[in-house]
């Protein structure tokens, strides 16, 4: 996907209404609303309860300590009982809400986490390219993250100031008509202007959401990319960079705070007013004998009660609007459709037995390039072991790609089997192909669990005897802990090449009949070269195997070679018989050569 197409969808997605996004986000995670009605119930349990004491006050007041007879101390102390037992149940009522919250947000939110994660581990290699791996992994953690807590703190706060609210207006109107319809009148303005308010903080905290994800992009890869800028010594440029995006986030991270505050105090001012003009015109409908003191002295706790929500509610819309932000980003991610699509249960598995390789009028072009590859037809029989050769940026690259689909062609069509690609499931294509690539990315745990992840059901012992099949047992056996060495982040613990050995034998144990290999020699010494060499020709041997060849050694034991020139075939054959013809191969081969004798 281009940027510009994800820029697109951003834009769409922020232009969703509110109540359009939650309404889909409570369809999205109907773990959220399994139970959801007993909470409700629970919830408005522990708010009426809140109601409780201005009722038992004006009552105490007017009935009991100004009753016509003189106190009544019977009364008071049977309303303060009742008061009490009131407050227990309220307690326990907003406990159980909040446990009950708590676990289906975070279950909720779990499924959520767990489904956009999987949806950025299916997409193409093109759109991780496009879009930063920080700010993926961003709409993975930190959004979610921004999700829970809303929807554990404003939820909760939602909940109850929407049943306080609601229950606090009903006992003011009866108590005082008159006093009520003040109140009201004085939010008039605020809650007119909280459209304005809520548009701007929609716009603002999106911003907020988007410079996370910047900031988290330049923090990763500077960390990833750690030992190049201290070999290029361009720490002080990359800190500035670092320090650049974390300056653009807390700028506008302090503008959303602003306009956050000025809303706030908005709600102050009008609390305030709410509160004198209930004082003075409550006073006035005493003096007239149209309210009594008790009365007078529950009104004020009540409206203590309705503003209570209000101010909570400015709050509660200030972190909604984060949360829509950061949810809207994570629909970003969800709403990308997979342009490498796993057919599923409609797709079909791979033929039994060797497999053989054909491409059809193949062409691919990145989104925003010329085409890399042109017009691409050609068969690969089962069983045989085939080079691409070509110069840097002639397209031997993007041929792996496409025959272990990470990415699909623009036209035509890779057949494996005789099976269209784009109708192979993938868990048949991932068991079945297997590709090595040339950095030999390793996992952060020991060599044997690397090696199990080709096949995870292997012991220890399995492991071991693939070393020694790969003739690798005298390397694996040198190690300080054997194939329990840890190799560390990315496997940096290990040199280059003994990353290659790991990944060949993870390659090994997944036995798999069509091998994809981007020249895991390329980038290794004299001697872990020899080894890689060996067990390369063990774990080729009577396989279907590519190989992007960057050493023309490579090129010279296999059983063909292709010569890919600016995308096209340009030759195709055994080596000794292109080594001895004028063309791109002899002189990719004289040159490989010339360069070996120096």
């Amino acid at each position: 996907m281009s940027a510009l197409t994800a820029t697109g969808l951003r834009a769409g997605a922020s232009s969703t209404g509110a109540i359009k996004t939650l309404v889909r986000a409570a369809r999205m995670v109907p773990e959220f609303r399994a139970g959801l009605r007993l909470t409700i119930a629970l919830a408005l349990l522990a708010t009426a309860g809140r109601v409780v004491v201005p009722i038992a006050v004006q009552q105490t007041i007017d009935r009991g300590l100004l009753a016509g007879d003189g106190p009544d101390y019977g009364l008071v102390r049977t309303t303060v009982l009742l008061c009490l037992l009131a407050i227990i149940v309220t307690a326990v009522s907003a406990y159980a809400m909040n446990y009950r919250l708590f676990r289906s947000t975070e279950t909720a939110l779990s499924s959520l986490r767990v489904r956009a994660f999987r949806h950025v581990h299916d997409l193409s290699m093109l759109h991780q390219q496009t879009e930063r791996r920080g700010s993926l992994v961003s709409r993975v953690t930190s959004d979610v993250d921004q999700l829970s807590i809303f929807m554990q703190w404003g939820g909760i706060l939602g909940v109850l100031s929407l049943g306080q609210l609601v229950v606090a207006s009903i006992i003011m109107a009866v108590y005082s008509w008159q006093l009520t319809l003040l109140v009201y009148l004085c939010f008039v303005p605020m809650v007119l202007s909280m459209r304005f308010f809520q548009r701007r903080l929609a716009t603002t905290y999106g911003q907020v959401r988007e410079r996370v994800g910047d900031m988290l992009g330049a923090i990763s890869e500077s960390v990833v990319g750690a030992q190049t800028v201290r070999a290029y010594g361009i720490s002080e440029r990359t800190g500035r960079r670092i320090d650049t995006a974390i300056d653009r986030h807390y700028r506008t991270a302090v503008r959303a705070q602003k306009q956050s505050a000025l809303f706030f105090g908005t709600g102050e001012f009008v609390a305030a007013l709410a509160n004198a003009g209930v004082i003075v015109v409550g006073v006035l409908l005493g003096l007239a004998g149209g309210l009594s003191p008790g009365t007078l002295v529950a009104f004020l706790f009540l409206v203590t009660l309705f503003i209570g929500p209000v101010q909570i509610a400015t709050e509660v819309l200030n972190e909604a609007q984060n949360a829509l932000a950061s949810f809207r980003r994570v629909l970003d991610v969800l709403d990308t459709a997979p342009d490498v699509a796993d057919p599923g249960a409609g797709g079909r598995d791979l033929p039994a037995g060797p497999l053989g390789v054909r491409f059809e009028h193949v062409h691919f072009a990145y989104p925003t390039g010329p085409e890399v590859l042109v017009d691409v037809d050609l068969s690969i029989a089962p069983r045989r072991r085939v080079a691409v050769v070509g110069e840097t940026g002639s397209g031997k690259t993007t041929f792996a790609k496409l025959l272990t689909r990470l990415m699909d062609p623009t036209r035509g069509r890779v057949l494996l089997g005789g099976v269209p690609l784009s109708e192979v499931r993938f868990s048949s294509l991932r068991e079945r192909v297997v590709m090595v690539p040339q950095d030999g990315f390793l996992f952060a745990t020991s060599i044997a669990e690397n090696v199990r992840y080709g096949r995870s059901s292997l012991s220890d012992a399995d492991v071991e005897a693939a070393f020694v099949a790969l003739g690798l047992d005298d390397w694996v056996y040198g190690l300080p802990r054997g194939i329990h060495t840890l190799v560390g982040e990315r496997g940096e613990a290990l040199s280059v090449g003994e990353r290659q050995l790991v990944a060949v034998a993870r390659a090994y144990v997944a036995d798999p009949d069509l091998l994809v290999l981007d020249e895991a020699t390329s980038a290794v010494d004299p001697a872990t070269e020899v080894r890689l060499t060996r067990a390369l020709d063990s774990l080729t041997r009577g396989r279907t195997t590519l190989t992007i060849a960057h050493r023309l050694s490579t090129a010279e034991a296999a059983d063909e070679v292709i010569v890919v020139d600016a995308g096209r075939v340009v030759q195709r054959g055994p080596h000794a018989e292109l080594v001895n013809v004028a063309g791109p191969y002899a002189r990719l081969h004289a040159s490989w050569a010339a360069h070996q004798s120096r």
